[in-house]
């Protein structure tokens, strides 16, 4: 068991914290600022710094990361932070990343989401020492695991999280540099991303949908309303078939039940 701190904020940060807190000794977590979330625009908490403070884990949440900060001298992970973290703080103590990708396969921030976009049948967990440089660093330990064809993003991030877990148990020590060949870059999902395009294939429309579900939802406008997909299939002579959406205002519901209150 290691002594370390963590810098989380996002959900998936939440979840890895959570599994290395059965395995390991957390002095600190480190979230990003709480910010106003929602249509009524209230203050948010992290979900890294809800499960912080159910754990009883000490929370540090500066407004900026800089020279001024003093952290306990332990290895910090950082996982779905948010933020680089600038060199004054990289130079004091080492820090370790969580990335829910093969580097140096997508690099960035939503490599989850770009995998699944792109086709991928295969993606894992990378654990890299943090340099300036956007998800660069040398590797400490890798593996890889499958995308299944039904697999959303909010299943593969679970395995992602548990993998993580167990690849930080205990923290690396061996670190080998990042290949130079097949580097690729998954940019943070766009308002246009979420957009279903029906002109589209129906398996790249799938594909979509799945990236983005549970938690960002592809958008589509169906019978002439604008809806939320959440899962969808592709039907029989090839075409596309929403399974569950959600329309605006609403919730969630089977797409064969919002056709019928359409006809209702």
């Amino acid at each position: 068991m290691a002594r370390i701190g963590v810098a989380a904020t996002a959900p998936f940060g939440a979840d890895v914290l959570e599994r290395l807190a059965e395995r390991h000794e957390i002095a600190f977590v480190l979230p990003r600022p709480d910010r106003p979330a929602g249509r009524g625009r209230r203050l948010a908490r992290p979900a890294a710094k809800e499960s912080a403070q159910r754990l009883g884990i000490p929370v540090l949440q500066p407004e900026r990361l800089g020279p001024e900060l003093e952290l306990e001298p332990v290895p910090v992970v950082a996982v779905a932070y948010g933020q680089l973290i600038p060199a004054s703080l990289l130079e004091r103590q080492r820090w370790l990343n969580v990335h829910p990708s093969l580097l140096p396969r997508w690099r960035g921030a939503a490599p989850v989401e770009r995998a699944i976009m792109a086709g991928d049948t295969e993606t894992g967990v990378t654990i890299i020492e943090l340099v300036e440089e956007l998800d660069a660093g040398p590797i400490g330990a890798q593996e890889a695991f499958a995308i299944g064809p039904e697999d959303d993003a909010g299943a593969v991030y679970d395995r992602a999280a548990e993998t993580a877990a167990r690849l930080l148990d205990p923290l690396p020590e061996v670190f080998t540099r990042q290949p130079a060949d097949g580097v690729t870059y998954a940019e943070k999902i766009a308002a246009a991303d979420r957009q279903l395009h029906l002109d589209r294939p129906a398996d790249e429309l799938v594909r979509r949908v799945r990236a983005l579900s549970p938690h960002i939802g592809a958008r589509a406008e169906l019978r002439g309303r604008p809806l939320t997909v959440w899962r969808a299939r592709v039907g029989a002579g090839g075409s596309f078939e929403p399974v569950e959406v959600q329309p605006d205002g609403g919730r969630r519901m089977p797409y064969e039940a919002w056709l019928r209150g359409l006809r209702e």
